[in-house]
């Protein structure tokens, strides 16, 4: 208990500290050889409610806070002669709640806690890192050079990625909460280049990566820990206790080279890129203990590995007089995309030679995924009172396998057996209201899987409190076709995507000092 108070004591002086910083910042300031330097950001405080009741866990879990966590964000700018400077840190903190706190005990009542890479819950939770340092310089009038950990964004799609695929995103502490992109996005080590092209009204973007990232700065990181965002039904369940991360595969090595380019310019009204990278898998695939990819694991069970894929993408866009409206498109062809193979819970006992829950192996399949996207400002001034013209933004997401055939038996994910079809399409659509000058905002984001079933729905309200205070208030809630009840027995026809989110409603507050 004094353990656990010191902890929670602990958590409370960080998030004290990192509000007492908020009320600090430096101003730009600048000499006469153009020399400058300014330090900003922001301190953010979270909280989360369960909206429903966890099946996991004994006690009624509705209305209890899921998160209380703070975060600090410093982000310098600066410039010293030719040279141009950028350094981002991010500190996050969190109070175990007891939620969370119930969580870690069923981790140990099922054992999974003991042998995993941690023991502490808010091992998955607190951190503090460099997110971004780098420096930029100009060669002539049209090269420009990047050198440092970075971002690098690519394509039209937001809720979900087609060319977007440089980076992978940390997911571990969040699964579905509306915000910005660059939070969750995990900053690589690149060289960059960007080379004008004037007489083609173009632009060519190329970038190299090194290899000199982390293992955990690799592809998509999932909740796999047991913590709040784990995939239903296996909250409070720890598979690092009988899996590894593999960075070292032959197939998905952190240290080799990747990279990519890409053309973007306007012809005529219409913009449009053509873009090539090379890196890895975003979503991690299982090397399966019973069936090994190249390298036999050293989990129990299986390892979690990135494999390299090659993605080739086109972006088109314009504006269309027609339905007076933006309309966008995005298509991405990747090679060996891999997946996991065996469907159905594990054995499989109905299917002879079936592993189950995808731990059957690894196949590659070429993929196809498009994007349909229309942004349009929607006049509801007369109709709900609001300051402006409201934007708004319907996208349709299709991800289609190609060569696709029954008997490869490709699962959705690993940890579930459920059969990944050759189509699955996401409709997505957003819209936000604007009162007061914009100082209330009120939004509303709706998505329907229209292939498996289920979606979601968005309501959020965003406050902007004078120059430096912003709240946002939202509601992230599911519904599904079918959804898993038993674990390591999963619902085949029905847990798709959104059964990962069934019976995890939350209720979000965030609070930002901007400075």
């Amino acid at each position: 208990m004094r353990q656990k108070s010191r902890s929670f004591h602990r958590s409370l002086l960080g998030v004290a500290i990192s509000l007492a910083l908020g009320s600090w910042s430096v101003a730009a300031s600048a000499d006469d050889d153009g020399n400058s330097f300014h330090l900003g950001g922001y301190v953010r405080g979270w909280a989360s409610f369960n909206m429903q009741d966890m099946p996991e866990t004994k006690a009624d879990d509705k209305w209890k806070p899921s998160m209380i966590r703070g975060s600090v964000l410093l982000d310098m700018d600066a410039r010293t002669g030719p040279l141009k400077w950028k350094a981002v840190a991010r500190g996050d903190r969190e109070v175990k709640t007891g939620f969370l706190d119930d969580l870690e005990k069923l981790r140990r009542t099922n054992g999974t806690a003991v042998g995993g890479q941690s023991s502490d819950i808010m091992d998955n939770y607190n951190e503090a890192e460099i997110r971004e340092l780098w420096t930029e310089f100009n060669v002539g009038e049209r090269v420009s050079f990047r050198l440092g950990k970075q971002q690098i964004v690519w394509g039209e799609s937001d809720f979900f990625h087609a060319m977007d695929v440089v980076h992978g995103y940390d997911m571990s502490w969040r699964l579905f909460f509306e915000g910005e992109n660059e939070e969750w996005r995990k900053p690589l080590w690149l060289l960059a280049t960007k080379i004008q092209v004037p007489e083609a009204k173009g632009l060519v973007h190329a970038f190299v990566r090194p290899g000199l990232d982390r293992c955990k700065d690799i592809g998509n990181t999932y909740d796999i820990r047991g913590g709040r965002w784990f995939f239903q039904p296996y909250r409070g369940y720890d598979l690092t206790a009988v899996t590894d991360n593999d960075c070292d595969h032959p197939d998905g090595d952190k240290d080799d080279v990747t990279g990519g380019i890409k053309w973007s310019a306007e012809l005529g009204p219409v913009n449009y890129s053509l873009a090539y990278i090379r890196t890895f898998a975003a979503d991690p695939v299982a090397n399966s203990a019973f069936k090994p990819y190249q390298k036999a694991p050293t989990g129990a069970f299986f390892d979690l590995i990135h494999p390299v894929i090659d993605v080739f993408g086109v972006t088109v866009s314009g504006y269309t007089p027609a339905i007076d409206s933006v309309v966008s498109a995005e298509v991405a062809y990747t090679k060996d995309q891999p997946y996991n193979i065996g469907t159905g819970p594990l054995g499989a006992p109905n299917v002879p030679g079936n592993v189950g829950l995808g731990l059957g192996g690894i196949k590659k399949k070429d993929t196809l995924t498009m994007m349909l996207r229309a942004d349009k400002n929607l006049n509801f001034q007369d109709l709900l009172g609001t300051s402006r013209p409201s934007f708004s933004s319907v996208q349709l997401f299709n991800t289609m396998v190609l060569n696709y055939k029954d008997s490869d038996d490709l699962a959705r994910l690993f940890a579930y057996g459920s059969r990944l079809k050759q189509n699955n399409t996401i409709l997505t659509a957003f819209t936000v209201l604007n009162y007061k000058s914009d100082t209330i905002n009120p939004s509303l984001a709706v998505g329907v899987d229209l292939t498996n079933g289920g979606g979601f729905v968005i309501p959020a309200v965003d406050f902007v409190l004078g120059d430096n205070w912003r709240l946002k208030a939202e509601a992230d809630i599911f519904w599904t076709r079918k959804s898993s009840k038993k674990l390591f027995d999963t619902d085949v026809p029905g847990t798709q995507l959104m059964g990962y989110f069934d019976q995890n409603n939350q209720l979000v507050v965030r609070l930002t000092r901007q400075f």
